[in-house]
């Protein structure tokens, strides 16, 4: 996990510049983020960029769940599903017909009961020759 840190659980600071990403706050803790995106970047955070993040065509692409996060103390409360609901009603009126996600292998039981479908299995590199298993999953609207 912390191999992983920065680089794919980092930050992509243009989901806030878009205006695209979402917190749940309690007693001035964030306790639950995560959000959407029309852009080409599928996982990662700042540090993974290499170049333009162009946007996508809601007619031929699907948009992209982004940077999902739920404290551990506050999992299975309803948190993600309600950051997940808000961002597939962004999504529609955006005019996207079709999500994609890149999950973990822990967060893959959470997005199949929202009705993802899975997608390819894959690694991403880290450093030192780690590699993180993931899983792309999609969804159509």
């Amino acid at each position: 996990m912390e191999a992983a840190l920065g680089l794919v659980f980092g930050v992509d600071s243009q989901l806030i510049r878009d205006g695209t990403y979402f917190v749940v706050e309690r007693e001035g803790q964030i306790i639950g983020c995560g959000g959407w995106s029309n852009r080409k970047t599928l996982f990662g955070g700042d540090a993974m960029k290499t170049g333009m993040d162009i946007e996508l065509d809601p007619k031929r692409d699907p948009a992209r769940i982004r940077a999902f996060f739920v404290h551990p103390a506050w999992a299975r409360c309803g948190i993600g599903c309600a950051i997940l609901e808000r961002c597939k009603k962004a999504i529609q009126l955006a005019g996207f017909r079709s999500v994609e996600l890149v999950a973990t292998l822990t967060g893959e039981p959470f997005y199949r009961a929202c009705n993802y479908s899975q997608g390819e299995r894959f690694e991403v590199p880290l450093a030192n020759g780690l590699t993180l298993p993931v899983v792309q999953m999609v969804k159509q609207f």
